[in-house]
């Protein structure tokens, strides 16, 4: 699911929810989301209750580990980048080049500071190099 030496020397807690896996610290969230979901704002509420309850108004980092294939509603992006204003590095583990592709078109509609890796560490390290600003 998720694995890498960055997380399994670090405090986080795990999380199955309807949409898929999250693994979180203080800082931020690592999610795999699952085969085939459609991402939306409504379906959405369950992971937003966890980030408003682990975060609150902090500043916090959210990692998208694609290893499946999914779809977002990009219609609700201006909905969740109102919901999510502290949301201040939002990297995506991309996998293939399609994903890659999809996150590119991501871009016109989010508003977050965004970044694409390939491995799971590298994404880790930026989130945390780009939450260290805002400490």
């Amino acid at each position: 699911m998720i694995s890498s030496p960055k997380i399994n020397n670090t405090d986080f807690t795990f999380k199955e929810v309807s949409l898929g896996k999250l693994l979180y610290n203080g800082k931020y969230m690592i999610a795999v989301f699952n085969e085939g979901v459609d991402l939306n704002f409504n379906n959405f509420s369950e992971v937003t209750t966890i980030i408003k309850s682990q975060f609150g108004d902090r500043p916090f980092g959210f990692i998208s580990n694609r290893v499946n294939s999914y779809s977002i509603n990009l219609s609700d992006a201006n909905r969740f980048n109102e919901i999510f204003p502290n949301v201040k590095a939002y990297a995506v583990v991309a996998h293939n080049p399609i994903t890659e592709k999809v996150f590119e078109i991501e871009q016109r509609f989010f508003k977050f500071n965004r970044k694409s890796f390939r491995d799971l560490d590298d994404a880790i390290d930026w989130v945390e190099i780009t939450l260290s600003n805002f400490e």
